[in-house]
């Protein structure tokens, strides 16, 4: 079993623009869950953004790209 402190230490926090209004947003990653894609809401605009994350490492840093919805 996983321990919170451990859980919580997988989770990185990346700062991105939007594609849609160009504002900076921060993005909560689960690094631990591997490579995923997920539909999220700009915390500005609320235009749904495709998050792609990709993980090199199971406990290496994450990489996110986020597309406009009509990119992806």
């Amino acid at each position: 079993m996983i321990s919170p402190c451990a859980e919580a230490a997988m989770i990185d926090w990346l700062e991105l623009r939007c594609p849609y209004c160009g504002e900076p947003i921060d993005v909560a990653v689960d690094a631990g869950a591997g490579d995923q894609q997920y539909v999220e809401d700009c915390q500005v605009c609320c235009r749904p953004m495709v998050m792609t994350v990709s993980v090199e490492q199971p406990e290496g840093p994450a990489r996110v790209v986020a597309q406009r919805e009509d990119e992806a």
